[in-house]
């Protein structure tokens, strides 16, 4: 059984109500209609391929931490 949408807070008029129902009912609908997204075995995600970039590889061994902030 579904639980039937309520406003939680404010008091938004039934323009308001019928605008942000239609908007879901569209995002709904779109994403009932889009095929499902696979991802590729083997592929970096956008994250880790963005982080590449913003830092030099860390250094293991002994005394390493003292170029920290080099």
């Amino acid at each position: 059984m579904t639980e039937q949408p309520r406003v939680v807070t404010g008091s938004p008029t039934p323009e308001e109500l019928a605008a942000v129902t239609a908007v879901l009912a569209a995002l709904e609908a779109e994403a009932a209609a889009a095929p499902p997204a696979e991802l590729a075995v083997g592929t970096a995600s956008a994250w880790s391929r963005s982080q590449h970039g913003l830092r030099r590889p860390l250094v293991r061994g002994a005394g390493a931490w003292r170029s920290f902030s080099a």
